[in-house]
């Protein structure tokens, strides 16, 4: 679909105002109005997947850095500082929070729910249920709607997964990430004392694949299943030792896998690992018949040039979600798991129901 016609544009909604819509191919579509935290690659792939769907416009970014410094892709569209973010609560629709999950959302996503309907990507599935409490309350208090842990995985992963278990009730879940860079690990390692830089791969193991793959339902662990691999830039005079063994042994991130840690040259970490694929896979092995006798497999794999631009395609669907659920009187925190399948399409249940079904 292409918007032929802007209507009205983005300006501050008083109450009682219609929102703004785009017309496409003749049809009404509404503009919700997207504010992004944090302009970094997560920011900047939302920034690129606003642009392809119409009935989404940004109005503002906001960052930590001095604004004048940050220069986004959207021509018009105004830099602001953190601090001036409750400025604009009547001009954003949906915040979309771009920090990592190791220091950034578990403070963000609460503080911004109390102001705003928000979506982040909290990605440290341990604390999933703490950062749900926090946000919720927050998200109840102020009648908005926080969607978290939006992404890939948790997300989109995260639904192939129920869907698997709903359907094969006898069976087994495996998950497998990469071979990529993990956003959210490789922010965990630069936040360790002594490092300047570094880039962490998740690599699944060829013989744990396969045996998930056979049906046969084996019982895999966590160190099993995937190997991590990490390069590091460390600081001048650093201790080297000490940073491998922080995070070899850090509770949620590397301490239950075998774990590989390279110090590199920034140089060397520019040529060689500047890019940020990813991927995996999710696995439903299961069993139906009256005995079990009948063996089936699912499998949903993604393979991704750049992780945090499909995480923050799936940002942007949820922000639409979001947006729907807040207008229909919904509050509180969410998560994908809780989401109709529907408010994750511009397309009219009418066209969804026309083509999909």
């Amino acid at each position: 679909m292409t918007a032929t016609t802007e209507t009205r544009g983005p300006g501050r909604r008083g109450a009682g105002e219609l929102p703004s819509y785009t017309l496409v191919n003749g049809a009404r579509k509404m503009q919700i109005r997207i504010g992004i935290v944090g302009y970094g690659n997560l920011g900047r792939g939302v920034e690129c997947a606003v642009k392809q769907n119409p009935d989404t416009t940004l109005v503002a970014a906001f960052t930590r850095r001095p604004p004048e410094t940050v220069k986004i892709l959207t021509e018009g569209v105004g830099v602001y500082s953190v601090d001036k973010i409750a400025e604009m609560k009547d001009e954003i629709d949906v915040l979309i929070l771009c920090g990592g999950s190791a220091t950034d959302l578990p403070k963000q996503t609460p503080e911004l729910a109390r102001l705003f309907n928000v979506v982040d990507s909290f990605d440290t599935h341990a604390k999933i249920p703490e950062h749900f409490a926090a946000v919720d309350a927050a998200a109840q208090e102020s009648g908005k709607v926080a969607l978290i842990s939006c992404g890939w995985d948790p997300g989109m992963f995260s639904l192939a997964r129920l869907y698997g278990g709903a359907i094969l009730p006898n069976g087994v879940d495996y998950t497998f990430w990469g071979r990529g860079v993990s956003q959210g690990h490789s922010d965990a390692i630069r936040r360790v004392d002594g490092v300047l830089d570094a880039k962490q791969y998740t690599i699944p193991l060829e013989a744990a694949l396969t045996a998930a793959r056979s049906g046969s339902n084996p019982t895999l662990t966590t160190r099993e299943k995937h190997l991590r691999e990490c390069f590091v830039v460390a600081k001048e005079g650093a201790d080297l030792e000490r940073i491998e063994r922080e995070i070899k042994t850090m509770p949620n991130y590397f301490a239950d896998y075998d774990t590989i840690v390279h110090f590199i040259s920034a140089e060397e970490l520019k040529r060689d690992h500047s890019g940020i694929p990813h991927g995996g896979f999710v696995v439903r092995s299961g069993k139906t018949g009256w005995n079990g006798e009948h063996k089936h497999v699912v499998e949903y794999s993604l393979k991704l040039d750049s992780n945090p631009e499909f995480t923050s395609s799936v940002l942007v669907a949820c922000a639409r979600a979001a947006y729907r659920l807040n207008a229909e009187g919904v509050r509180g925190c969410k998560t994908l798991l809780d989401v109709p399948p529907a408010y994750l399409s511009p397309k009219s249940g009418a066209e969804l129901r026309k083509e999909l079904l």
